[in-house]
């Protein structure tokens, strides 16, 4: 159980991320946000990027074998990698009809699962 709620708590966590890192390209082209200065835009995506912490810190603390969950250091880490890039793309796909996978891309993704696999593997 508790390395479900650590799983979910960092998905939660990775899509605030995604806005707080990829938002401001997403908005930029509002006027109210256009006029926005670069301090400004910075501010608002380190308020985004805080509530991220507000998921990721909790999804450690839960899912860390040291605090009764199920994963070592190593394997929090790639677990959190591997769920960034799966909601990078599935928002990127969703937010930015511009941009386009490619098979490269899928060959990288498949190369970053074998890396999930093996850091599981005992």
């Amino acid at each position: 159980m508790k390395g479900l709620q650590s799983v979910l708590l960092l998905v939660v966590s990775n899509c605030f991320m995604f806005f707080a890192w990829y938002g401001n390209l997403k908005f930029q082209s509002l006027p109210a946000f256009s006029k926005l200065s670069l301090p400004v835009i910075i501010l608002l995506s380190w308020m985004v990027a805080g509530l991220e912490y507000c998921f990721m810190i909790p999804a450690n603390r839960i899912g860390y074998v040291g605090n009764g969950g199920p994963f070592n250091l190593w394997q929090l880490k790639v677990i959190q990698e591997a769920l960034s890039l799966a909601i990078f793309t599935i928002l990127t796909l969703i937010c930015f009809r511009n941009e386009h996978l490619s098979i490269n891309h899928l060959i990288g993704f498949a190369l970053l699962l074998l890396a999930v696999f093996f850091l599981f593997k005992e």
